[in-house]
């Protein structure tokens, strides 16, 4: 369940000081050289220069003569990359803008250890609250815990009986709460789960305090909805602090349309330093034909043409929805919260007004339902009745793929939207929910690229950490961030670096309909450009994890800058 109350991780930024800084100001010019470039141009996938007009790249090519006055106006900055490399600049092809700056500002349950460790920073957060409202925070994951169980409301009533309290998984699709709570909710051991949705009950038929997917939205009037002061607040934050990791742009997934007209306003006053590429929440089908009839383009970074569905929930709180029970619980084959005649209705209206769809499956079981829904759709609305005869739809996450319908990714031209950083977190568990052998449609990169799918690959931030360096590490690498690997893990899907480098950068252009703008270091196309001071296309294991930012810049702007 993504919501406005959708992130409470406290992320660290970028640390330590380079030892040579790139000089800079905030000119529309530049000539650029002295360190390694990347193109992600596979006809020439490096270079030794770079020269900037107005925002975009006129000169890619090697030093040599007079290219910098031939190809720049006078009024142009020198910058020098001191050895640091240069790279298209990045794309976090799924995140929630919104989220990523809240949980700047909220309780942070992020790594929280035990039930006692929930409980002890429950305390802490009632000791040093002055509100009377609902106590909310997000960011638990309980598969590491020695308890070996989620938290229920007994864990919590220890700490605070009469208040009501909603601690939400980190992955957005669970809550626990409060007997309080459930009590101010009505929620007893009659009321039914709604669809999409399951109330866990004790063997005595009492409800346990965890609310999965749907059933979620029972407590949701418990919660206060951020203002638009907070909200604002959040978007400048989230936009910062990606700016500071080295992203340029994210496509901001369930987003509220009625933030739009802030968004594009916040771009416009240069207080959203980064592209976003939005798509909203679709508030019924209903509104499907009146939504997005044509791209939204109010603001030079700010697009949007895409709506977000759900099909399913997350694997670690047992919601994926499966075709074959768990493996640790066996009785239980997940949650599909989307019905097929919602799914028609929405999808053929998308098809004829132009819309992007892109749709959360986690599990096999929606992964397959929704690549024969596109496919059903495809063939009801021919061609000739639609604005964009290539939809370029996307399953956000397709984590779990049975092995026979991976090719259809590539057979309906549908595009897998996948986050590394996943595998690396959800592998120290899915072996138990699933078992070695269904993993083999796990996080199965290497598989869909060779069936001659493109991967766009995103965070999935705030439910992970939204750092570009987990990201590609994760991807190339295949192991946690210790190290650790073993063979349930499928080390042969990993990906190669330059692979891995388009996941961020040319196929999330494709994939947003910008591939003539954005994606690659090429004449003509916007000056996007993320600086490290580490080669991450050569370094090995660790040394991917500890680059720093040096700079980023957007359209020919700076965004950042150490």
């Amino acid at each position: 369940m993504k919501n406005y109350y959708a992130s409470l991780f406290i992320l660290t930024l970028l640390s330590g000081c380079q030892n040579t800084e790139i000089k800079t100001e905030n000119f529309s010019n530049y000539c650029i050289s002295g360190g390694t470039i990347y193109t992600a141009n596979d006809a020439a996938p490096t270079a030794e220069a770079i020269a900037v007009n107005s925002g975009k790249i006129t000169y890619v090519g090697p030093v040599t003569g007079d290219w910098c006055d031939k190809n720049t106006d006078n009024n142009r900055e020198i910058i020098n990359l001191e050895e640091n490399t240069l790279y298209p600049g990045l794309t976090d092809s799924h995140g929630h803008l919104l989220g990523i700056g809240l949980r700047e500002m909220t309780l942070n349950l992020e790594g929280t250890k035990s039930v006692k460790d929930l409980q002890k920073r429950l305390k802490e957060a009632v000791d040093n609250s002055d509100t009377n409202g609902t106590i909310y925070g997000r960011g638990w994951i309980e598969t590491h815990w020695p308890e070996n169980r989620f938290p229920n409301r007994s864990d919590l009533d220890a700490i605070i009986p009469d208040t009501p309290v909603i601690l939400e998984r980190a992955d957005g699709h669970a809550y626990v709460v409060n007997s309080k709570a459930l009590a101010l909710a009505n929620i007893t051991k009659d009321t039914p789960s709604p669809f999409g949705g399951a109330i866990n009950k004790d063997d005595n038929g009492e409800p346990t305090g965890m609310l999965i997917d749907n059933a979620a939205n029972l407590v949701s009037s418990l919660l206060e909805a951020p203002d638009e002061a907070k909200r604002e607040a959040a978007y400048i934050k989230g936009a910062a602090l990606y700016a500071s990791r080295g992203w340029t742009n994210i496509h901001s997934m369930s987003v509220d349309p009625n933030d739009m007209n802030m968004i594009n306003r916040l771009s416009n006053e240069g207080k959203i330093k980064i592209r976003v590429y939005n798509s909203v929440n679709l508030l019924d089908e209903r509104s499907m034909p009146s939504m997005i009839s044509k791209t939204s383009k109010d603001s030079s970074l700010i697009t949007t043409r895409a709506i977000k569905l759900y099909s399913d929930g997350a694997l670690g709180s047992r919601g994926a929805a499966l075709l074959q029970p768990y493996s640790d619980d066996p009785d239980n084959t997940g949650l599909m919260t989307l019905k097929e005649v919602q799914a028609k209705s929405i999808l053929e209206a998308a098809l004829r007004n132009g819309t992007q769809v892109n749709t959360h499956a986690i599990g096999d079981k929606a992964n397959r339902y929704v690549l024969q829904w596109y496919k059903d759709a495809f063939e009801a609305v021919p061609e000739e009745e639609r604005p964009h005869p290539q939809p370029r739809w996307r399953i956000e996450h397709s984590q779990i793929v049975h092995v026979d319908d991976i090719q259809l990714f590539k057979k309906y031209g549908i595009i897998p939207s996948m986050q590394p950083s996943h595998a690396i977190g959800d592998l120290h568990f899915a072996v138990d929910r699933l078992g070695k052998e269904r993993l083999a449609g796990g996080y199965a990169w290497r598989s869909l690229i060779d069936s001659g799918s493109i991967i766009v690959g995103g965070t999935d931030a705030p439910v992970e950490v939204g750092d570009p360096r987990i990201e590609f590490y994760a991807a190339t690498q295949r192991k946690d961030l210790k190290g650790y690997s073993n063979e349930a893990w499928y080390p042969s899907q990993k990906v190669t670096s330059q692979e891995a480098l388009k996941m961020f950068t040319t196929w999330p252009a494709y994939a947003s309909f910008q591939e003539n703008n954005l994606g690659s270091i090429e004449i003509g196309k916007a000056a996007d450009f993320t600086v490290y001071d580490t080669d991450i296309m050569t370094a090995v294991g660790s040394d991917i994890l500890s680059a720093k930012t040096i700079m980023t810049m957007v359209d020919g702007q700076i965004a950042f800058k150490r």
